[in-house]
């Protein structure tokens, strides 16, 4: 029985994508509610940890995607959008979250030619 390899790579952002997609999903129900600053922040925060995973993967026209995510949806800042466009771009942006998740791949340490010394037992 052959010994299985390790995968060349890895896709971080597909967990955080799929959790940013559902909750862009559920927001677009919410837009009028006081409970919509908290939909802001989630998605503001899962747009960031995969632009850093976009950026270990070295996938870079995912870069101003995500960071046009995290601007957007920033609580901090609000930009005044409302109505059908604001729905819109609640489902564009779930779009962009999975599309970019299942892209985004990250090389393992193994295919990456990292030459660390192992560590001693």
């Amino acid at each position: 029985m052959p010994t299985p390899t390790a995968p060349a790579f890895l896709r971080p952002a597909l967990a955080p994508g799929l959790l940013g997609a559902i909750v862009l999903t559920v927001g677009a129900f919410l837009l009028d509610s006081p409970t919509f600053t908290i939909v802001r922040f989630a998605v503001a925060i899962l747009a960031l940890i995969m632009l850093v995973f976009a950026w270990r993967g070295r996938t870079w026209w995912a870069l101003p995607v995500l960071a046009a995510i995290a601007v957007i949806w920033n609580p901090v800042a609000v930009v005044p959008l409302s109505g059908q466009p604001w729905a819109a771009l609640q489902f564009a942006g779930a779009v962009a979250f999975v599309v970019t998740g299942v892209l985004v791949k990250v090389p393992t340490e193994q295919a990456a030619g990292d030459a660390r010394p192992a560590r001693r037992r």
